[in-house]
């Protein structure tokens, strides 16, 4: 793989090789959108996109049959793969750019314990970048969130996500991650970082006599339509709310922080990598 970028800034430099990504999910609506963002790129080359199902070419570069990517790979010597497809499918092209010796970035969500340890094992072997969200707007919702949680240790929270009406897991990536920020936060506050009795508990939407408990996160997915994607964090007590919140206008604003997130990671050591990482805060997810 060409050697690029030494000051890990996301960009290629000038007279420097464009980026060469490999994308998986071509037909999808990520993979789509991932190709599109790179094609409009100066430093960025689509090097090769497959598909597990025929499709037909997308901005201009061609789509392979998915099952030949370790071949592809090889034939192609791409710098980055990138990935947003489903938990199975990312953890095994994870496994096959490890073996490869080609970065991963995945955006996909919804991995069980097995298949996070599948990339947390690819990711001995090459540099893996796995995020929830790529827009980066998020990731200062996220920070905000932290230190309103931190300013507010009483208060009562609640987290709602609406997506698409095709996305299939519920609660999203992000939303997760968020959740994972607030209780991590209140057990800081409270001394307790191993939970303890006092440890949060996560309500999926109420129904019935379902009067809130000490504790509780309530959590609310939505599905409707074509929004691509928004988050809300209210935080109330004192006879005061607080709502922090991230709407996405369109998928491109992923795509673009998902080639931003590959071109930080070439050249890496082996590891696991966050978005985070790539805007200098270091805080992993």
């Amino acid at each position: 793989m060409t050697a690029r970028n030494a000051a890990g800034d996301g960009s290629t430099g000038g007279g420097s090789d464009p980026l060469r990504i490999a994308v998986t999910g071509a037909g999808g609506r990520m993979g789509r959108e991932v190709i599109e963002a790179a094609r409009a790129r100066a430093d960025v080359a689509v090097a090769l996109a497959v598909n597990r199902t025929p499709t037909d070419p997308i901005a201009g570069v061609d789509v392979a049959d998915a099952g030949h990517l370790a071949d592809l790979l090889v034939d192609a010597d791409p710098d980055v793969l990138v990935d947003f497809t489903g938990p199975e499918s990312a953890a095994e092209y994870a496994e096959t750019a490890a073996e490869a010796g080609v970065a991963v970035v995945t955006g996909t969500t919804g991995f069980d314990s097995g298949g996070t340890a599948r990339l947390r094992a690819a990711s001995e072997a090459v540099p893996l970048l796995k995020a929830s969200n790529f827009a980066r707007g998020v990731a200062a919702l996220r920070r905000a969130v932290r230190e309103a949680v931190a300013a507010v240790p009483g208060y009562d929270v609640e987290l709602t996500e609406t997506h698409h009406n095709g996305k299939r897991d519920a609660p999203s990536g992000t939303a997760k991650t968020l959740l994972d920020d607030v209780e991590g936060v209140r057990e800081e506050v409270r001394g307790d970082p191993a939970g303890g009795d006092d440890r949060d508990r996560r309500v999926h939407g109420r129904e019935g006599d379902a009067p809130r408990e000490p504790n509780e996160i309530g959590v609310h997915a939505r599905r409707a339509g074509d929004v691509t994607g928004e988050h809300e964090v209210l935080l109330a007590g004192n006879r005061e709310t607080l709502a922090l919140t991230h709407r996405a206008g369109d998928r491109g604003v992923f795509a673009a922080g998902a080639l931003d997130a590959a071109a930080w990671l070439v050249d890496r050591d082996p590891d696991w990598y966050d978005f985070d990482d790539v805007l200098g805060d270091g805080v992993s997810e």
